[in-house]
């Protein structure tokens, strides 16, 4: 929960980071863990990171905060001596693509979702945190984008990055390390917390479960599952997660279709007994329920 509560601190801004804002990452330390195959996972202060090491060049997926771009290439360059040479964005928040410029500045090439580019490119409004964010320099957007999927013959292995519709946003992807039977699921999967929807950015908890069903559709029993924050996961986890949020948002929508209003929602305490184990990261149970209402509230009405 020190971890959790860690991230959660970073987590609230999501956007790029002021210079005075920098001294609060001099203590982070990266960390590496190995996952499967040429498969590593690294840990700091923002979205956890896949990297895939071999002769081919380094392979990552995200790349946290500006101010820990160093510390990262310092772990990364103690897994591997062959540049980095690709970087994948799971969706446009600033935790997962603040070192974008300076990779991108180093000669990594930045692929993503087409959504993504067109959000850290233009100004954007994050109404869960009141939020706006301003648009990203041009060398910190993605130079390769997709529209559905595209895979990667890398390193030995094929990595698959796959769109799956609007879920934690609107641009969010899933990569699957074929060969290494390892899946990063970015921001869909919040390890052992309620996931944030960025509703605003296209959200939703209806897109959320989805994508969880399609990474379980492309599980088998030991594969191996990066959350984009909290601790390396596998399907049988994931599938308690999915389940969570499936049964929250049938509670909800009740609620929502017997006309309360979002305050009333609220007050209703729908999570309650999910709370000690899923309300306790930065998505307390009032917050995250309130955004679920917003989530179910803006879909069309059945006729």
């Amino acid at each position: 929960m020190k971890q959790i509560a860690g991230i959660a601190a970073l987590l609230v801004s999501l956007v790029s980071v002021p210079a005075l804002a920098e001294d609060r990452f001099a203590k982070v330390e990266i960390s590496s863990e190995p996952v499967a195959g040429n498969v590593y996972m690294l840990k700091g202060a923002g979205g956890n990171i896949a990297v895939l090491v071999g002769e081919d060049g380094t392979f990552m997926v995200d790349d946290q905060y500006a101010p820990l771009t160093a510390k990262i290439q310092k772990t990364i360059a103690g897994l591997a001596d062959q540049p980095l040479r690709f970087v994948i964005n799971t969706h446009w928040h600033g935790d997962h693509t603040g070192g974008n410029e300076n990779l991108g500045k180093s000669g990594a090439l930045i692929v993503a979702h087409e959504n993504v580019r067109k959000r850290v490119s233009s100004e954007q409004f994050i109404a869960a945190f009141k939020r706006k964010v301003e648009p990203s320099p041009a060398a910190a957007l993605p130079v390769i984008t997709f529209t559905d999927a595209t895979t990667f013959h890398w390193n030995g292995d094929k990595v698959r990055v796959q769109y799956v519709g609007p879920a934690h946003t609107d641009g969010d992807s899933i990569v699957h390390f074929t060969e290494a039977d390892v899946i990063h699921m970015g921001d869909i999967y919040f390890n052992g917390t309620y996931p944030f929807i960025d509703v605003s950015s296209g959200g939703s908890v209806d897109g959320m479960i989805e994508a969880m069903d399609t990474a379980l559709a492309l599980s088998g029993k030991n594969t191996k599952i990066i959350p984009g924050h909290g601790p390396l996961s596998n399907p049988a986890e994931l599938k308690v997660q999915r389940d969570m949020l499936a049964t929250l948002r049938d509670r909800i929508q009740r609620l929502v279709d017997s006309g309360k209003s979002r305050d009333q929602v609220v007050a209703a305490k729908p999570t309650k007994d999910f709370d000690g184990k899923f309300g306790q990261g930065f998505m307390t149970p009032d917050i995250w329920t309130g955004i679920v209402y917003d989530s179910l509230a803006a879909k069309p009405k059945k006729s």
